[in-house]
């Protein structure tokens, strides 16, 4: 078993970031790593990497639903349309992360988003392209193309998480999953994409 990993009550061996905390331990089991080809929940990753930056991602964990709700369920073909009036609505918004620049970012974003959708067709296509890859590549054209609050180590942090890049310690349970899942969920138009391992 890897030195990165922990056992937890159950029997199964874990990230060890994720022990003691049931929330936690959920997220790393059932999220984390899996493919993701949802381009909502693409969107939301990304805001969210950038929104923990500083922070714990528990901290962010537990405030997520709260996150969604004042983020339309980061519809960004929506959030592409907000502006001012929502930036101030949002400072006054206890349950979420108070960063002016931050959610001034998400709606910068969701225009961003949609451009690409435009050119791609989807999120998940232009993802994709980027799985197994080094997230600077993808920290660098997202930049190129006008994001904000997108460097490597939040390209690095939503590439682990979307299963874009295997990060669960040698030794993990859930370590091969991107790949024992075959990147495919129900409903994508991505037949067969590998996950680069």
């Amino acid at each position: 078993m890897g030195a990165g990993v922990l056992v937890g009550p159950d029997g199964r061996a874990r990230c060890f970031w994720c022990a003691g905390d049931p929330l936690y331990e959920a997220y790393h089991d059932e999220e984390w790593g899996r493919p993701t080809l949802d381009d909502r929940r693409l969107f939301e990753k990304l805001c969210l990497e950038a929104f923990q930056a500083g922070l714990s991602w528990l901290t962010i964990l537990r405030k997520r639903e709260n996150f969604r709700r004042a983020f339309a369920g980061f519809d960004f073909r929506l959030l592409a349309t907000w502006g001012g009036a929502e930036i101030e609505r949002l400072l006054a918004d206890p349950g979420i992360i108070r960063h002016r620049g931050k959610i001034a970012s998400v709606f910068h974003n969701a225009r961003r988003a949609c451009e690409l959708v435009q050119e791609h067709g989807s999120l998940d296509r232009f993802f994709w392209s980027f799985a197994g890859g080094e997230p600077r590549a993808l920290a660098r054209e997202l930049r190129r193309r006008g994001w904000t609050f997108v460097g490597p180590l939040v390209a690095e942090s939503f590439m682990q998480a979307m299963g874009l890049i295997d990060a669960h310690e040698p030794g993990c349970w859930r370590r091969g999953a991107c790949c024992r899942a075959g990147t495919r969920q129900e409903g994508s138009t991505q037949e067969g994409r590998s996950c680069g391992h």
